[in-house]
C-alpha cells in the first residue's frame, strides 16, 4: 500500500514508524524541516542546553527503515478525488491512504508589532534570534536589559519565564559584567497561570515562580509593540526583549484547501469517529477537531490509531472507534522542580521533576531506538556555551 503521510512532527513520525512495521506498506513521509522537532525540551535549548534534546534529524529516525522515504517539500494542494498531494516544489504525491499531521503555526492575534519586535522559541530560527539578541546586549553593549517579558502563560511561557533568570545570570557571568537589576515579566490575558490545569496546580505554580524572581502579571491584555516598549492595558512596558509564547493556529494549508475539508470556528478539521475526511485521508495531531488535540501525548495516540485503523481495513478485520485519553501534563517551573497533573491526581516539586524526566525519556523513545534515546535524554544536563558574536548595529 502506497501511503504518503504529511508532517514530520510527533504525529507524522509516529504514524510512519507503525505502518512501516508492515513490509507491504511503503510510506513516503513529507516535512517542510528536515528534523523533527522536540516542542517540550524547546524553553531548556532556549535558555542554553543543549539542541541535541531539541532537534533530531529525520535521517537518523528512519534511516535503517527500509519502506519510509523522507522528502523535503512544503505540501501547498490536496485533491482528493485523484488522490494526490502537491508541494510547492511542484511535484504530486499519489496516495492510496493519506494522513495529514502538519501541527499548528503561531498566531500574534493581530497585535500589531509582535511580528516585528518579538522573539520566539517555536523553531530552530526563533531559538538563534532570541539567542543572538541575548548575547549581542552584553557582549557589545556591556549591558542587560532592565526588563524581560513573556508572554503567555501556558506551559511554553511559564517553562521559560522560571528557566530564564538562571540562564541571564550564566551570560552576566561569562561576560563578567557587574550585578545588574533585571525584572522578568510573565503576562497572560487569562485570570491565572497554567488555566488549563486546576486552581489547586496555577496555585502551586504561581507561588514557585514568584520564589524564582518572576513577576506574574494575569488579566492583563496586550495591545502593541514597538523597538522600545509594549503597551499593555493602556501601561507602557519599556523593554527591547519581549518573548512571545502564545497564540497557536491551525495550518494554514485548510483554510487554502478549504473545499475539502469541514472546519470548526477554531479552524481545525472535523474527522469522524475513525479519524477520517473521507475513506482515504485522515487528519490528526493539533490538525483535528478532539478533545485533547494540541498536546503531543495526543499526537502520539492519534499516529497510533490511524495505524491500527488502516491495518485492520486492509486485512479486513473489524475497526474501533476512535476513543480520546486524557494525557498527564508535567510543567517544568525552575531546575528540578515540575507540577503534575492527572485524572485528579496533583502534585509538584523534584518528584513532579523526576516524572517529568520519565516523560521525556518515554517521548524520545517512541521515536527512536534505546541507545539513540538514551543519549539525546542525557542531553538536557548538557549546557552550551554557543555564544554567537555580537551582532553588530541594525543587524537585529
Amino acid at each position: 500500500m502506497n501511503i504518503v503521510i504529511v508532517g514530520g512532527g510527533f504525529g507524522g513520525v509516529k504514524a510512519a514508524l507503525e505502518l512501516a512495521k508492515d513490509a507491504k506498506n511503503r510510506v513516503l513521509l513529507i516535512s517542510d524541516k528536515p528534523d523533527f522537532q522536540y516542542y517540550p525540551a524547546l524553553f531548556s535549548t532556549a535558555t542554553g542546553h543543549s539542541h541535541l534534546q531539541s532537534w533530531v534529524p529525520l535521517d537518523q529516525i528512519f534511516g535503517e527503515v527500509e519502506n519510509v522515504e523522507v522528502r523535503l517539500d512544503t505540501i501547498t494542494k490536496i485533491n482528493p478525488e485523484l488522490h494526490e498531494v502537491q508541494g510547492m516544489s511542484g511535484e504530486k504525491y499519489g496516495y492510496d491512504k493519506c494522513v495529514l499531521a502538519l501541527g499548528s503555526v503561531t498566531t500574534f492575534f493581530g497585535i500589531k508589532g509582535l511580528d516585528t519586535f518579538a522573539y520566539g522559541i517555536k523553531s530552530a530560527d526563533e531559538i538563534k534570534r532570541l539567542k543572538r539578541h541575548l548575547y549581542t546586549e552584553v557582549a557589545r553593549d556591556h549591558e542587560m536589559d532592565k526588563h524581560y517579558v513573556v508572554i503567555g502563560a501556558g506551559p511554553t511561557g511559564t517553562e521559560l519565564a522560571a528557566a530564564l533568570g538562571t540562564y541571564l545570570e550564566h551570560l552576566r557571568q561569562h561576560y563578567g559584567l557587574k550585578k545588574h537589576s533585571i525584572k522578568i515579566d510573565l503576562i497572560e490575558a487569562a485570570p491565572r497561570v497554567l488555566p488549563r490545569m486546576s486552581e489547586s496546580s496555577s496555585r502551586r505554580v504561581l507561588t514557585r515562580l514568584k520564589a524564582l524572581g518572576v513577576d506574574v502579571q494575569t488579566g492583563r491584555r496586550v495591545e502593541r509593540e514597538d523597538k522600545s516598549a509594549l503597551l499593555v492595558d493602556g501601561q507602557p512596558i519599556h523593554t527591547q526583549t519581549v518573548i512571545w509564547t502564545s497564540g497557536v493556529a491551525n495550518n494554514p494549508f485548510f483554510k487554502d484547501n478549504a473545499q475539502h475539508f469541514k472546519l470548526a470556528p477554531n479552524g481545525r478539521v472535523l474527522v469522524d469517529k475513525h479519524m477520517r475526511v473521507n475513506r482515504d485521508l485522515y487528519v490528526i495531531g493539533d490538525n483535528a477537531v478532539t478533545k485533547y488535540g494540541g498536546l503531543a501525548q495526543t499526537a502520539l495516540h492519534d499516529a497510533r490509531y490511524v495505524a491500527d485503523d488502516i491495518k485492520r481495513r486492509e486485512h479486513g478485520r473489524k475497526t474501533k472507534v476512535y476513543k480520546p485519553v486524557q494525557p498527564a501534563v508535567v510543567v517544568p517551573v525552575g531546575r528540578d522542580w515540575a507540577v503534575f497533573e492527572w485524572h485528579g491526581i496533583k502534585f509538584g516539586g523534584r518528584l513532579g521533576a523526576l516524572v517529568r524526566s520519565l516523560a521525556d525519556w518515554t517521548g524520545y523513545h517512541d521515536i527512536l531506538p534505546f541507545g539513540q534515546a538514551l543519549g539525546i535524554w542525557r542531553a538536557d544536563r548538557i549546557v552550551e556555551d554557543d555564544y554567537f558574536e555580537a551582532a553588530k548595529p541594525g543587524e537585529l
